[in-house]
């Protein structure tokens, strides 16, 4: 894939928008949207960029993430590959997305609006806002999982503060400190999360437990130690059932305090129409579909379960490469991408009575 071809991509990665920062490129999409011949292109009131391709009563909505993480890359392309922040996460899936909307075009009773949120890589403000914003009859998101794979399902998460308080006492008096209660209870935490996972072999299915910082500090009449504890959740425990477990396991010991924007896991059915269509799409370009599960988080898990609709996660990319210093995609990954998702919608809508305009 040439340059000249990839104009979208190289365009949305050059504009440097770490999450609280996307307004360029969020005005950029939002121009480029426009030249390709969107219906509308806008900003919401999230500062979402928005593009609506077709007036149908019938929805498809195309929501990628435009935000980035902090770390500049000087953009360039070196023998077929385009190396800048969020190329592979996620404004490569963006960009084909918007470039396959539009080589599809309009179709008789139906709608795409293609959506590049914001804040994705920290509190998806943007998905919070669109999720009360529509009901859509199929949804894609945008993140890299591959040319040829889809991803069904994301792991959820959760934060927490166990925090142990205890009343000053001299260093010779023998008492265990508040720091040496915390280090016991994060014991206590671990064990129980190994014996869930003891008979889970898949880490889709597992706690993934992470001990994010620890913290003592005293005041003269009393000690305090703080565990600052992560957990990536499988679907079968939501977020008030790890909550609930953690005040289990600390007892009257520590006080546990949630903290930030805790997310449920989602798997989204595998048997749909679009789903269907993607393995037409993917072997339509001579690749043999996969399907992967996530141990991340995406907004996914924000709109999945509120639109209830068939929805599927797909975009270019490596996402080994997310957050990275060398963080890169191949030009030719992304026009293959392109088709693949042009001719997943052409088959998705034709299938469902939609003609062109």
């Amino acid at each position: 894939m040439s340059e000249s071809n990839a104009e979208t991509l190289i365009g949305l990665v050059s504009q440097y928008g770490p999450s609280g920062s996307e307004r360029g490129a969020v005005q950029w999409l939002v121009e480029r949207m426009k030249s390709l011949g969107y219906d509308e292109a806008y900003i919401d009131e999230a500062g979402n960029a928005v593009g609506v391709m077709g007036k149908g009563a019938k929805q498809v909505i195309l929501l990628g993430h435009i935000d980035t993480v902090p770390g500049e890359i000087a953009v360039h392309v070196d023998d077929g590959i385009l190396y800048g922040r969020g190329s592979a996460d996620a404004k490569g899936p963006l960009a084909c997305f918007a470039d396959a909307v539009a080589k599809v075009g309009k179709k008789n009773g139906w709608q795409f609006v293609v959506i590049g949120a914001v804040e994705e890589e920290r509190n998806s403000e943007g998905a919070r806002f669109v999720v009360e914003q529509y009901k859509p009859d199929f949804a894609i998101i945008g993140e890299p999982n591959h040319w040829d794979r889809m991803a069904l399902g994301y792991k959820g998460s959760a934060w927490a503060n166990v925090i142990v308080k205890r009343e000053q006492t001299h260093t010779a008096s023998g008492e265990e400190t508040a720091a040496e209660i915390a280090v016991d209870l994060w014991l206590k935490i671990k064990t129980h999360v190994n014996s869930y996972n003891e008979d889970r072999k898949k880490i889709f299915d597992q706690l993934l437990l992470t001990l994010r910082g620890i913290d003592s500090d005293q005041d003269g009449f009393e000690q305090q130690a703080t565990l600052k504890v992560g957990v990536r959740l499988p679907v079968e425990v939501s977020p008030e059932d790890w909550y609930a477990r953690l005040n289990e396991i600390v007892k009257e010991e520590a006080l546990i305090e949630p903290t930030g924007f805790a997310i449920p896991a989602w798997g989204c059915e595998k048997n749909t129409p679009l789903v269907r269509a993607f393995l037409t799409g993917i072997r339509s370009q001579g690749g043999e579909p996969r399907f992967v599960y996530k141990t991340g988080t995406a907004d996914l898990n924000i709109v999945a379960p509120v639109w209830n609709c068939p929805a599927v996660v797909y975009g270019p990319g490596d996402s080994a490469l997310d957050h990275t210093p060398n963080e890169h995609i191949e030009l030719e990954e992304y026009a293959k991408a392109v088709e693949v998702l042009t001719a997943t919608l052409k088959n998705l809508l034709e299938k469902h009575g939609a003609s062109s305009i």
